[in-house]
């Protein structure tokens, strides 16, 4: 899906998020509105649409309730370039770690990644025409090869010895008196012949050799530091003017075509025009999502280094959220209208214990609910990746047949929210852990069980879980 003025109502994104997500009514909304108002600020003239900035968002939430899963989805759902960062893996400027400016640069990479995919899908007829012209100059060298055929831009790739043999033993055209049309009625014939075969998949396994560019990364790990980025896009510069090392490598007709499919895919593509449109995507569009908010927060009535580096890398993501020009490998790229989304538990921390600049850069405020039994009966069996579902999917492939009752499944959640009362509270993740102990059995012992049923029930659940929660101890290091 793209960004649609007409389709993309308030409305219609929360209905969206609820096939994926369940509760967290506030937050969708606040996401809601906050995608909504960047599709009325497009339609604007651009003196008014320059003056209107994004408005940022902050969840407050235990581990678990939908904080990262909310954003995601958000931004699959508008073809949003997206990334996630990590607020714990920042520095500020003089330590070594990663620079906070690279979130800018993940974005930007993620955003070119996306736009020559779309790109690539628009020339792929062309591009697979000159793959087969390709993959035919390969078995069949020099052969009947029109002189508009797409051939080779990089070095000449070699058939494999096999490939004369081929030739040779292909039949002969029929002879009709007519001498000189022989020789090449009889090549463009073995051509078309190696063509037919070639689309109905009959010299899949057949091996060409096939020039390829070498992998060989740099070794830059010494320079661990904050430019990193910096430098990788250095060293790939200087491979682009020397040209990239190529090797001869042998492989399958399959393997060549996916190989060959790729650089004529890439030939096709205008980078410069994809560096332009990704740019503007992610200025105009893009999402930010900086979760672990809360650990760089300084607490109040403690201080020391860890807490001044704390403050210093709020310092530093300040510029970027408040709107900043960041140099990439793609080109500069304006913060100045990406949307931010900060979220953290904020269980030792709270959001006052941030500086005050950057809490005013985040004036939306959404406090996310803590899950209850009945939200995991839900989450087990209501959305399209239901876990229930994804694990009757699963077995299905061995011929076992799962079939869960709804006791069993309230069951489940009240587990859940007893081991999460209990323990730590990790949210909607603590039943992945649940429904592994409980199926462990089953799935071990799927292979020599096929064709048969397996019903899930309150006893048989019990049975699984019988005695864990009598000793808090046994509860901590199982559930």
């Amino acid at each position: 899906m793209t960004e649609s003025f007409e389709v993309f109502t308030p409305k219609r994104v929360v209905e969206e998020l609820d096939r994926y997500i369940i509760g967290q009514d506030k937050a969708k909304r606040a996401v809601a509105i906050a995608l909504r108002n960047r599709l009325r600020r497009k339609r604007l003239p651009e003196a008014a649409r320059e003056e209107i900035a994004p408005k940022n968002i902050l969840m407050m939430g235990p581990t678990g309730v939908g904080k990262t899963e909310i954003a995601r989805r958000l931004a699959k759902l508008c073809g949003a370039p997206f990334v996630k960062v990590e607020a714990t893996k920042y520095t500020e400027v003089g330590y070594v770690g990663r620079d906070v400016e690279s979130m800018v640069r993940d974005l930007m990479a993620a955003g070119y990644r996306m736009v020559m995919e779309e790109m690539a899908a628009r020339v792929k007829d062309e591009a697979e025409k000159r793959t087969e012209e390709r993959l035919l100059e390969l078995l069949l060298p020099g052969l009947g090869a029109k002189p508009d055929a797409a051939a080779p831009a990089g070095p000449a790739a070699a058939a494999s010895p096999s490939a004369a043999n081929w030739f040779a033993a292909a039949p002969a055209a029929p002879k009709d008196g007519a001498k000189p049309a022989i020789a090449p009625s009889k090549g463009n014939d073995t051509r078309e012949k190696f063509r037919a075969m070639l689309r109905d998949g009959l010299l899949e396994d057949k091996e060409v050799e096939v020039q390829v560019s070498a992998q060989a990364a740099p070794s830059v790990e010494m320079f661990a530091g904050q430019q990193m980025e910096d430098l990788e896009s250095a060293f790939s510069g200087i491979a682009s003017i020397f040209g990239g090392k190529k090797k001869k490598k042998v492989v399958s007709i399959k393997d060549a075509r996916r190989i060959i499919l790729e650089e004529e895919s890439e030939r096709l593509v205008d980078k410069d025009r994809a560096s332009a449109e990704a740019r503007e995507r992610v200025e105009q569009s893009g999402i930010v999502f900086i979760d672990e908010i809360d650990k760089i927060a300084t607490r109040e009535g403690r201080s020391g280094g860890m807490d001044v580096s704390r403050e210093g890398v709020q310092r530093d993501i300040l510029p970027i959220v408040e709107g900043s020009k960041v140099n990439t490998k793609y080109g500069v790229v304006d913060t100045t209208h990406v949307l931010f989304i900060a979220a953290g538990a904020f269980n030792v921390s709270k959001p006052s214990d941030l500086i005050p600049e950057l809490q005013g850069r985040f004036p939306i405020r959404v406090e996310l609910e803590a899950l209850s039994a009945s939200d995991f009966v839900r989450i087990l069996t209501e959305p399209e990746n239901a876990l229930v579902t994804q694990y009757c999917q699963l077995l299905s492939t061995e011929g076992v047949e799962l079939v869960f009752e709804s006791a069993a499944v309230e069951r489940l959640a009240s587990i859940a929210e007893k081991a999460n009362s209990r323990t730590e509270n990790i949210g909607a993740r603590r039943l992945h852990t649940i429904m592994e102990r409980l199926l462990e059995d089953v799935s071990f012992d799927a292979p020599e069980m096929s064709g048969q049923r397996v019903d899930i029930t309150p006893d048989f659940v019990e049975g699984r879980f019988k005695g864990i929660f009598e000793s808090e101890d046994l509860a901590k290091f199982i559930l």
